[in-house]
């Protein structure tokens, strides 16, 4: 249960949700895109950067809120990312502002391990409260998703005794050594940075669009196959967790096959092994529930978070059930930055954002207007195979017209065209054909329908 309610419309009205004064909430294009201050940064960033850093769309941002970002050079892009779902509640969101700020001007930092202090405990109260489930729970703060994902197997072999960890195909966990073991995709997250960790075992996830005997038999035949995998391979007995995503997120935001996520907690509760989910995408109102989890009824025994917490500044948590938190000894978990003063009083703002402005409320409504417009675009087009997801986490899967083939190149040359035309979208998927979009959850409805039909003009003239 989320334990945030609130008898707020849906509709996105307030001077919190649109990131602050003065800056207007439209699409404005001025220059090409990238424009020149731009293209001139970019060769700054060359030169000083490495090319392992990637840029999805090289306009540097000089401004952002609600449901834009504004360039360098004056454009104003409407802005389908959020960051890679990080900022739900804008960029600028006043409340996250002020909290913040004050925070700023008191002290920046002591290490909540040497001198704690209270918005680092009022943070783990309110995940402790607002995630699935009424048991006892503990919760503790790190910087960012990975850190959580790796912190969250930690507790779980220590917990258990046990090493062996399973994870499945398209799932994506972060890039440090851990959790880029855990990650499926080998390009660009795992290509050449082997040796990998040991005692992590991938296992089939229920996809329904890719799955071979059809959509029917997805969730049953999935979960089957697991099994097999795990008492074949591994030995139950030797598993000390289970770590899956609600809705794989970098995958292509799929959703598993509904019946799929609970036989797997049944499986795991039954063999004493550690449900991990992985929200850090899909957590804090983005699908229309506080957290995926939910809308299945899983009841996780850890559950990450990370993106959407702090409307922008680096925190992220492992929030767990308290007989498996406790077990860790005294200085086995931390970090020097791990739930930073300003940052927790950022997330405590968003808590404060997603109950006043009702933005779970929110997200179903962008889902209720995204996902019949898409639909419809699919029959209209043929290049469109799937359309999926829930509340304002949605992606299209696009393949050659008549098949599932894959079609990155069309992919690619969509999300191109939507960029020159001033909206941000962003691609993924293990085959690299999804467009997911990642609509702030306080834009407003016109801009959200101008991205739309920019979309639907793109993927036309493709």
């Amino acid at each position: 249960m989320s334990g945030l309610t609130s008898s707020s419309p849906a509709s996105i009205d307030s001077a919190a949700s649109r990131g602050g004064p003065g800056l207007p909430q439209e699409r404005r294009v001025v220059t090409e895109i990238p424009g020149p201050k731009s293209r001139e940064m970019f060769a700054r960033k060359q030169a000083a950067v490495p090319p392992g850093i990637g840029t999805t769309l090289p306009v540097f941002i000089t401004r952002a809120g609600g449901g834009v970002v504004v360039d360098a050079d004056g454009n104003s892009l409407i802005d389908f990312g959020s960051g890679i779902a990080v900022t739900s509640v804008g960029n600028a969101n006043p409340r996250v502002v002020e909290r913040a700020g004050r925070q700023l001007a008191d002290f920046t930092h002591t290490c909540f391990m040497v001198t704690p202090y209270e918005s680092y405990v009022a943070v783990c109260e309110k995940l402790n409260q607002a995630t699935p489930g009424d048991h006892e729970k503990r919760t503790f703060l790190v910087n960012t998703g990975a850190e959580a994902v790796e912190n969250a197997v930690k507790v779980a072999r220590h917990a258990t005794g046990r090493q062996a960890v399973v994870v499945f195909e398209h799932g994506y966990h972060g890039r440090t050594l851990l959790t880029m073991t855990l990650t499926a995709k080998n390009m660009p997250y795992k290509h050449r940075f082997g040796p990998f960790a040991p005692e992590v075992y991938r296992a089939p996830l229920a996809y329904p669009f890719r799955w071979p005997t059809g959509r029917e038999n997805c969730a049953e035949e999935a979960f089957a196959q697991t099994v097999d995998m795990i008492e074949k391979q591994v030995g139950a007995e030797n598993v000390a967790a289970v770590v899956i995503e609600p809705i794989a997120g970098e995958g292509g935001f799929i959703e598993p096959a509904r019946g799929f996520l609970p036989r797997l907690l049944e499986y795991c509760r039954a063999n004493g092994i550690v449900f991990i989910a992985d929200e850090v995408q899909t957590g804090f109102a983005r699908t229309g529930h506080l957290f995926a989890c939910e809308d299945e009824g899983i009841v996780p025994d850890i559950i990450t978070t990370a993106k959407g917490i702090a409307g922008g500044l680096p925190l992220a948590a492992v929030t767990g059930r308290a007989e498996l938190m406790d077990k860790v000894h005294v200085g086995g978990l931390g970090g020097t930055y791990g739930g930073n003063p300003v940052a927790c009083e950022a997330a405590l703002a968003v808590f404060e954002t997603i109950e006043q402005e009702d933005l779970v409320g929110r997200a179903r409504h962008i889902g209720s207007i995204m996902l019949p417009r898409l639909r419809a675009l699919a029959e209209r087009t043929g290049i469109i195979g799937d359309v999926r997801g829930r509340g304002a986490m949605i992606a299209i899967e696009l393949v050659r017209p008549g098949t599932k083939e894959p079609d990155p190149a069309a992919t690619a040359e969509i999300a191109k065209r939507c960029h020159a035309e001033g909206l941000l979208v962003l691609t993924a998927g293990t085959y690299g054909n999804v467009l997911r979009f990642l609509p702030p959850l306080v834009m407003p409805d016109h801009l959200l329908d101008e991205g739309l039909s920019i979309l639907e003009k793109a993927i036309t003239e493709v």
